[in-house]
């Protein structure tokens, strides 16, 4: 089923909590949401990329690195609590009615994952186009541990099993595979996230495109931030578009 044409967007608002400004801090030269930005950029396959942002100066760093800023996103959907489908659907709203032309499909780039790669994004592409019944690819990686294996409740101060297994399982290699969503990228088709709310993972059917764990970065603090940046320079991750910049 066809995915084009495909719109990226890149959500950065400005009222960041955990690391403020977070979305225009520095990572290995570039500010944030650029990596998303430059990533995005080296996708032939995505026909328009834009940034969604409520903050006058994030807008002005996006348009200074190249990016798409049509329009200010509203601040009823830039609070703390705002769920992220009414962000898309918004942008994707405007999009179609300032272009006069249908999406098939939504890609949604959060900056706070920017070591996702072009190929991960191709892969999922071609994924959603060769299912005739998914509405969605979710990107999940295998953490360190499993849970299944490891996972312990505390229960009225004595340790329980937080999954109960419906068989016993002697050898930690025999416990079923574990994965978590890790916010590398959403790929919706666009009917289907017209119509999704907060449920969309359980609403929907989902396909899973699996990326490696040390690249699912999430950066919600200081800590995370730098030790995705001492990756790059140390040369443990790659992220092709900054060269040898950032690395050794």
């Amino acid at each position: 089923m066809n995915v084009h044409p495909m719109l990226a967007v890149i959500p950065a608002r400005g009222g960041s909590k955990g690391l403020p400004r977070k979305n225009v801090r520095p990572l290995c030269g570039l500010p944030l949401l650029v990596h998303s930005l430059r990533c995005a950029t080296m996708t032939k396959i995505i026909d328009r990329v834009i940034v969604s942002t409520d903050d006058a100066e994030i807008a002005d760093v996006a348009r200074a690195h190249g990016a798409d800023v049509p329009f200010m996103r509203p601040s009823a959907l830039a609070r703390d609590d705002t769920p992220m489908v009414p962000v898309l659907k918004h942008a994707l709203e405007w999009i179609e009615d300032e272009e006069a032309r249908r999406y098939e499909s939504v890609l949604l780039l959060d900056p706070t994952s920017p070591a996702r790669l072009p190929d991960d994004i191709t892969r999922a592409a071609e994924m959603l186009a060769a299912s005739e019944t998914a509405d969605g690819v979710v990107a999940c990686s295998r953490p360190s541990f499993n849970p299944f294996w490891v996972g312990v409740t505390n229960a009225d101060g004595m340790v329980r099993r937080t999954f109960e297994p419906e068989k016993t399982y002697a050898r930690r290699q025999d416990v079923p595979k574990f994965f978590r969503v890790n916010g590398a990228l959403y790929l919706w088709r666009r009917d289907y996230l017209l119509g999704a709310d907060a449920s969309w993972l359980s609403s929907g059917k989902h396909l899973m495109l699996e990326i490696p764990e040390e690249r699912a970065f999430s950066i919600d603090d200081e800590r995370e931030l730098r030790l995705l940046e001492l990756q790059v320079e140390h040369g443990f991750l790659r992220l092709p578009w900054l060269g040898e910049a950032c690395g050794r």
